[in-house]
């Protein structure tokens, strides 16, 4: 991160505090143990690979449901704190753009103003996409934000602003789109690809048709639906996630044409706000 970049930061984080950029510490865990610095010394640390900072609590009658994921994206278990959570990490693990996520990777830290106390904060992930770039996910459902917790997402948007990261907030998915992610992560492992099924999906959906349909020109449906769902899960075939559930007349298409789709949309949106 170029210096000039760095020391031109002066970051607001809410209620009227200035929070100087070289204010802003890190504490993380790897296998040497808890390591802390500066932010923008530490920044480029691969947190992709940090052990979490803190661990989950348990206890009895307790309201939200901690547990391990297996990630296909790395092949690691990587931890949630809340349905909400994992629905999210579902999503993160079924994007192509996504080759890492780590939970709760590190602890951030500022002093806001001229006060003594530092306020300290711990984000949900820090995921690394393919290019090298990252983001820093927050989840909470919208209505448990308390002021407090918004003036500590502010702060750590700021910070990742400095840095180069992005900052998401994310709350509750869409409950289609959820349920879908949940069906389908369950044929995300790898060995459930077999090559010779896989070419012959992707011949029968070069063009659009129904889910069943084509499943069923490529053979019994009992061996080939679980390869179809493989490869809708890795995105080499697609679906709108968010427009049902599932079912035997849902049309798949090629990844390639909902790209192009996209595309065409967003460059659209740009002749408009053009004029």
């Amino acid at each position: 991160m170029p210096g000039s970049l760095w020391s031109s930061y002066v970051v607001s984080a809410g209620r009227g505090w200035l929070v100087e950029p070289e204010d802003y510490s890190l504490e993380y865990v790897d296998a040497r143990g808890e390591l802390q610095g500066p932010l923008g010394v530490m920044w480029s640390t691969r947190f992709e690979a940090a052990r979490q900072v803190r661990a989950f609590p348990s206890y009895r009658g307790q309201r939200n449901f901690p547990g391990w994921y297996w990630a296909a994206t790395s092949g690691e278990l990587v931890g949630f704190e809340s349905w909400v959570e994992l629905g999210h990490l579902m999503r993160l693990d079924s994007e192509p753009d996504v080759v890492a996520v780590a939970s709760q990777p590190f602890r951030l830290s500022w002093r806001p103003g001229d006060q003594a106390r530092r306020v300290s904060h711990t984000p949900d992930y820090f995921v690394r996409r393919r290019d090298g770039s990252a983001v820093v996910l927050d989840v909470r459902p919208d209505d448990r934000i308390e002021p407090e917790d918004a003036v500590k997402f502010a702060a750590t948007a700021a910070a990742c602003t400095v840095v180069g990261w992005d900052f998401e907030r994310v709350g509750v998915l869409d409950p289609v789109l959820a349920a879908n992610l949940r069906w389908l992560s369950g044929y995300r492992h790898p060995r459930v690809r077999r090559e010779p099924v896989v070419a012959g999906l992707r011949a029968v959906f070069a063009h659009p048709r129904g889910l069943l349909a084509g499943a069923r020109a490529v053979g019994d449906p009992v061996a080939v639906l679980p390869v179809l769902f493989h490869l809708l899960w890795c995105r080499e075939l697609a679906v709108d996630m968010e427009a049902g559930l599932l079912s035997a007349a849902t049309t798949v298409r090629p990844a390639s044409a909902v790209a192009e789709e996209a595309s065409g949309d967003a460059g659209a949106s740009e002749a408009a706000v053009a004029g």
